[in-house]
């Protein structure tokens, strides 16, 4: 998350709720689509608003899930559609790593929910989660499912941290950067142990 949430809020505020809640829900899809995008940022301030704005936490919320479920179930149908296994292991180079690519699918298959219920929680990354999902062929309605548990969990913490702390936009805004800071580090390492764990084999 960077150093822009003071600037998003006032644009926020400066154009008003109605016109922001769109901007709100486009924020929270992009980000699923295109990581660098700064959606925490403006998902954040969304937060902030419903307190310093006096705007309504229900429409908040509501637009927040809306991207949120957009932008999930976009990148799943990617995974299902465009990179489906068949065709995958049809191009040269790869129909030798078939095996490979079905052991990764199956341990998709079997942490897939928990990695679905998580993702909200986890930086940069969050949307593989829904493309390996599309991938490995998981249920639809059992995706948006977990999406949306995800989506409401997250959206929630970040609407009670904008009410309690919303007036501190500094405080506030290092509170999120160190968390991420912190989810990064907890992601490198996990990602680094199951590399060992794999040169080992």
């Amino acid at each position: 998350m960077d150093s822009s949430l003071q600037q998003t809020v006032a644009t926020l505020l400066e154009h008003g709720q109605w016109w922001a809640l769109p901007l709100l829900a486009g924020a929270a899809a992009i980000e699923y689509i295109f990581p660098p995008f700064p959606g925490d940022t403006v998902t954040l301030a969304g937060a902030v608003l419903a307190r310093l704005g006096d705007w309504n936490i229900a429409l908040i919320f509501a637009a927040l899930m809306t991207g949120n479920l957009v932008g999930a179930m976009a990148d799943y149908l990617v995974g299902r559609k465009l990179l489906n296994p068949e065709r995958l292991a049809a191009r040269r180079g790869i129909a030798n790593h078939t095996d490979a690519l079905e052991r990764v699918l199956t341990g998709i298959r079997r942490y897939g929910p928990a990695l679905l219920v998580i993702n909200r929680f986890v930086p940069g990354i969050r949307a593989l989660f829904f493309v390996a999902a599309g991938m490995a062929r998981l249920r639809p309605a059992a995706v948006f499912f977990y999406a949306a548990l995800s989506a409401a969990l997250w959206t929630a913490l970040l609407i009670a941290a904008g009410i309690l702390v919303g007036d501190n936009l500094p405080l506030l805004e290092h509170l999120f950067s160190r968390y991420f800071q912190i989810a990064w580090v907890l992601v490198v390492a996990i990602v680094g142990v199951l590399i060992w764990r794999r040169l080992r084999r």
